[in-house]
């Protein structure tokens, strides 16, 4: 069963489309991150699929109707969007005692064990918490609930990046065992490459680009091409190309669904210059800037 699908998923405020008829669906067991600019409609589809905001088409998360059973699907689903979301005026003791008092699948022994590795306090006050503190807090209560799914909507937003290490290496590590699922939004994009299963580009309400990791691997290739080779190289037909300290750098779609008709394969690329796997972020601005290209020509 998977954890999340969606079929022809619209939601609209007014005239503003947020969501175009999202079609999505995301296996139990996977690192989803879904990645697009502010406006895109990451926050919508979260709020959907965690049954805050009626919506057009089908959708179920963990077989459930999000809107219509709300109420049974949180108790298998944990939600993070943003790491000072804790009360500040409570004490670490008092949110260990609260989140034991409304989650019947939260282990405090568990919860007690994540913080003991920490340098945080039992007896202190979250508003007296640095920023780090409060995500690595509120990741020990999440990683403590016997949740299905996991949503993160911009989870480490203002930290360092060592606390950003450090969330992410603990999410790995401590909670994600491949039966439980994960759904991750955020701008810092090269910090998940290495966590994800999944790939997902959203723009203007709409899906541009949903695949695999391994696919993106064997189907994405970028090139800093031999100055002699451009001419080449661009015959090959890139998706995009940019400069960097005057070489040009060309991300080529290898399409291995066409088989023996595509247009150029890795050792033809290899032989043009230096040949890699392109970052999430660099595959993005390929992306997302020859669908404004697209939109802008058409115009």
């Amino acid at each position: 069963m998977p954890c999340i699908e969606a079929r022809g998923l619209r939601k609209a405020f007014g005239t503003t489309i947020a969501l175009d008829g999202i079609n999505l669906r995301l296996e139990e067991g996977r690192i989803l991150g879904m990645i697009g600019p502010n406006g895109a409609g990451k926050t919508t589809a979260l709020n959907a699929i965690l049954g805050l905001t009626p919506f057009q088409g089908e959708l179920r998360v963990l077989g459930r109707d999000p809107w219509a059973e709300r109420d049974q699907l949180m108790r298998d689903v944990c939600f993070i969007a943003d790491v000072a979301v804790l009360p500040r005026w409570m004490r670490v003791s008092q949110a260990l005692d609260y989140v034991a008092g409304v989650h019947p699948r939260f282990d405090r022994a568990k919860a007690e064990g994540l913080l003991a590795k920490t340098a945080i306090k039992h007896t202190s006050k979250i508003r007296h918490l640095s920023k780090g503190m409060v995500a690595q807090l509120h990741l020990a209560l999440v990683m403590a609930i016997d949740a299905r799914l996991l949503v993160l909507d911009e989870p480490t937003l203002g930290l360092d990046i060592l606390f950003r290490k450090q969330f992410y290496d603990s999410l790995l590590n401590d909670y994600f065992d491949r039966s439980r699922t994960i759904l991750v939004t955020t701008h810092q994009v090269e910090e998940l490459q290495h966590i994800l299963t999944d790939l997902m580009f959203i723009d203007r309400g709409r899906i541009v680009l949903n695949c695999s990791m391994d696919e993106l691997e064997s189907r994405y290739v970028e090139v800093t091409v031999n100055p002699d080779r451009v001419a080449a190289a661009r015959a090959l037909k890139p998706i995009y190309e940019r400069n960097v300290f005057g070489r040009s750098v060309l991300l080529f779609d290898i399409k291995p669904d066409l088989g023996a008709n595509k247009i150029v394969d890795r050792p033809q690329l290899a032989a043009l210059g230096e040949a890699r796997t392109p970052s999430i972020a660099d595959l993005f601005i390929a992306v997302v800037g020859n669908q404004y290209a697209a939109q802008g020509a058409a115009q």
